[in-house]
């Protein structure tokens, strides 16, 4: 018998209300008919566990059956209404409205049958140990179920069956994987911790690809008895053997005659290569998704294994003396290497990382070492016992290098002749002038002075990479606020404890007033530098500008706008950074002299064309308008936005040449008789700015050479 769809289509052509309404009413029936038995079939199977294999894939006919004749008579009716849309649009709503709930019905349908399919399709690559499609299959159910999250309430139970369906399946595939890489990778380790110290770990690959995930538990394992003891360890080493009966070995192997204390990062870097060339290429080159297993092991335990590369290996490979810090851009470029050839692999994915970040900083981690090894070793020679003393005599010498003259690259040679040492001058005044009488002194005041002599000569010529001060404008702030408050207690630090000391203390041995005017000097020498690394900063944007000039030309004039923008970014950033750390005052006053810097160019840069027409006029008036609206946006010295505003409103005080700009500002839009009438006989907010020869040459540029311009000439004087 054919289908109501074929005998709507086999009519005349033009549908009766009553036969439409009479076949939407069918199709709603056995639409719910259709539900009721899908439902109670996933019902059964999913939460009864009631097996139906022959009844749930004629129920999946039946859904794709109904989903088709839905589909034909959606269309039948759509045509129909569009032919007679002048009659049929009340007649035919109420009908479309029932068939479009039944195509939601029929949608949701389709989406539990895409659920039992892909299940179905799930549990067959399963038992075919085909795990990546099980993977697939499986994330295809989950989509399905998501899908469905849209139906009405009432099939919430439904859907909660579903979800533990997922939840019970992915456990299963997990399992199996367990079971799967027990089979196929077998370690071998330590049981007690006589066998700890041999360090052997066997790592058998019984095949060279496999369909299975790299979950976190293996990734652990590999990480913990394998890699991490290739870094911490220099006795260990790694062994690869290759049996067709028994698979790939990696091995772990003591030497025990090594006698190093830490590896080379060298030496780290091929081990931990040998290892992972040899998973990739065995196990680990399978895609899943759109992901190597390589990749994911990556994620897994990148972060961690370059932390202990750093912690255990790097950090001990940074040199103590500054002449070997050149030689440390061979650990710089094995570290690039080693992140290179793990992208290859895909073990690594980006940019680079911390691990070559902290190699590439080596004059950082350099600096803070030699400072922590000089404090150490001055405070352990100032507490040890005074009366160790030797012997100074009158033609006792201190021994100091040759410095290069002043300015020079050329760096002191620690290892020098005797002759070069010994600080002598040609014209002597008598061999016993400048000399201590003869005495004993601690041995570890001595000891002292030749560690201050030889810091000091590592300090000539030392790298400007160590003063990172310049480049951080955050750090030169705190530093600059540092000195300031230790200046400031120290002032009366010493007067508080001084009648309360004992005698030899109290008589001026515990007064710091001395040190105020040093500790103040070297906070304010901090921030003065790092101002005019930012001033410079600030006028190496604008020199991009093309000075301003003819802005008519539309890439002149997208050059200047960008340079504008740049400083008024730079400006913003830097307020932002200083927010809430300069005191109110520091902050004004240094945020107005870098924004004072940048108008007092702009206007210098105006100021020296010598014609501007019309439009250059208005470009000029636009990006300096920029300036006059969003410079004063830059000071934010509290986090209190609604505070701030105070200081906003302040900003002539703190930028000189701030009122200067605004006439300017103005002058550029003005025609004649506006700027005479501003400079008023030299009386005017323009005279108070400008002289008269400013204004004579900004007239010239601006004016066309009329009797007009001759005559406002006359009257600038």
């Amino acid at each position: 018998m054919a289908s109501f769809v074929t005998d709507v289509l086999a009519s005349s052509g033009k549908l009766e209300k009553e036969d439409l309404s009479g076949k939407i009413s069918k199709m709603s029936r056995k639409v719910e008919d259709t539900k009721e038995e899908v439902c109670d079939m996933i019902n059964k199977r999913y939460t009864d566990f009631l097996p139906s294999l022959q009844g749930s894939e004629e129920l999946m006919v039946q859904v794709d059956e109904v989903s088709k004749e839905m589909d034909v008579l959606k269309n039948c009716i759509e045509t129909e209404v569009q032919q007679n849309i002048h009659v049929a649009v009340a007649e035919y709503a109420k009908l479309k409205q029932q068939l479009e709930k039944n195509t939601i019905i029929i949608t949701m349908l389709g989406h539990l049958k895409e659920f039992h399919n892909a299940m179905e399709e799930f549990n067959k690559a399963l038992v075919d140990k085909k795990y990546v499609d099980a993977a697939n299959q499986l994330e295809r159910a989950r989509a399905s179920v998501d899908s469905l999250k849209g139906w009405k309430t009432s099939q919430l139970p439904l859907l909660s069956a579903l979800r533990s369906e997922l939840t019970v399946q992915r456990e299963n595939l997990i399992y199996h994987l367990g079971d799967e890489w027990k089979g196929l990778v077998i370690w071998r380790l330590p049981s007690s911790k006589g066998e700890t110290s041999s360090f052997l770990n066997w790592f058998k690959i019984l095949n060279i690809k496999l369909d299975f995930c790299c979950c976190c538990g293996p990734g652990q394992v590999l990480l913990k008895t394998m890699l991490k003891p290739l870094v911490m360890y220099p006795s260990l080493c790694v062994r690869v053997t290759e049996q067709q009966s028994e698979g790939t070995t990696l091995a772990l192997h003591c030497l025990e005659e090594s006698t190093e204390e830490r590896s080379t990062p060298s030496q780290v870097y091929s081990k931990l290569l040998l290892v992972l060339k040899t998973l990739h290429t065995h196990l680990l080159d399978v895609s899943i998704g759109d992901k190597k297993l390589s990749a994911i092991l990556g994620e897994l335990i990148w972060e961690e294994i370059s932390q202990c590369i750093i912690h255990e290996c790097l950090l001990y490979s940074i040199p103590t003396n500054s002449s070997q810090l050149e030689k440390y851009n061979t650990v710089i470029k094995e570290t690039e290497e080693f992140e290179k050839s793990l992208k290859e692999l895909e073990f690594l994915q980006g940019d680079s990382t911390d691990l070559l970040k902290y190699a590439r900083d080596v004059n950082c981690h350099f600096a803070s070492k030699k400072c922590k090894d000089v404090i150490v070793a001055a405070r352990k020679l100032m507490t040890s016992k005074m009366h160790n003393t030797v012997k100074i005599t009158p033609d006792y010498k201190l021994r100091l290098p040759k410095l290069p003259a002043p300015g020079s690259e050329v760096k002191v040679k620690q290892e020098t002749t005797k002759e070069e040492l010994i600080m002598e001058n040609t014209k002597q005044l008598s061999a016993w002038s400048l000399c201590l009488p003869a005495c004993r002194i601690s041995e570890s005041v001595q000891q002292l002075m030749e560690l201050a002599l030889n810091t000091l000569c590592e300090a000539v010529g030392s790298s400007t990479q160590w003063y990172n001060l310049l480049k951080f404008p955050h750090l030169a702030a705190i530093q600059h606020n540092n000195c300031m408050y230790l200046a400031h207690h120290l002032l009366t630090l010493g007067h508080h404890f001084r009648a309360h000391l004992p005698q030899p203390l109290s008589e001026g041995v515990a007064t710091f007033v001395d040190m105020v005017p040093g500790f103040r000097k070297l906070g304010a020498q901090c921030f003065l530098a790092q101002m005019n690394v930012q001033r410079a900063e600030l006028l190496e944007r604008l020199s991009t500008a093309h000075n301003f000039c003819n802005l008519d030309d539309e890439d002149n004039y997208i050059a200047a706008s960008k340079a504008v923008r740049q400083v008024i970014h730079q400006l913003k950033q830097l307020g932002t950074v200083w927010q809430d750390v300069l005191p109110v005052s520091i902050y004004c006053k240094a945020m107005g002299n870098l924004l004072n810097t940048a108008i007092t160019e702009v206007i210098a840069k105006i100021m020296m064309l010598e014609d501007i027409s019309s439009e250059d006029g208005e470009h000029l008036h636009t990006l300096c308008q920029t300036i006059i609206e969003e410079g004063p946006l830059v000071f934010i010295p509290l986090a209190e936005e609604n505070k701030n505003k105070k200081y906003q409103e302040e900003v002539p005080l703190y930028v000189k040449k701030w009122s200067t700009f605004k006439e300017l500002v103005i002058v550029l839009r003005a025609n004649l008789q506006e700027i005479v009438d501003r400079w008023a006989d030299g009386k005017g907010p323009l005279a108070v700015e400008f002289s008269s020869s400013e204004v004579k040459n900004l007239i010239r540029a601006l004016f066309q050479n009329t009797e007009r311009r001759a005559v406002a000439l006359t009257k600038i004087k």
